[in-house]
């Protein structure tokens, strides 16, 4: 994957952060709600594909468009998540 110089300030302001507390708290001053929200579809998209649920089914678990779930599945096809199953389910609403 081609390195992204304009999101790297990012990453390099996510990496200080040391602990899951931090991280929660940097995300939520990066992020508004909504975008926490697609944040969390996304990574449970890239999950339950990578379980062997078919799109449609995602679509209808997570109550999300098929156009965002045919988003997900083409970033995963691509190499771009290179994440492992949570070990506690994924919250499905930001606090």
């Amino acid at each position: 994957m081609p390195y992204n110089k304009a999101i790297a300030p990012v990453a390099d302001y996510l990496l200080l952060q040391t602990d899951a507390q931090s991280m929660t708290a940097a995300l939520e001053g990066l992020l508004t709600p909504n975008e926490q929200q697609e944040l969390i579809n996304r990574l449970q998209i890239f999950e339950l594909l990578s379980q062997g649920l078919s799109q449609r089914q995602v679509a209808q678990q997570l109550g999300v468009g098929i156009a965002t779930v045919t988003r997900g599945s083409r970033a995963l096809q691509a190499g771009k998540f290179a994440g492992h199953p949570s070990p506690t389910p994924l919250e499905t609403t930001p606090s």
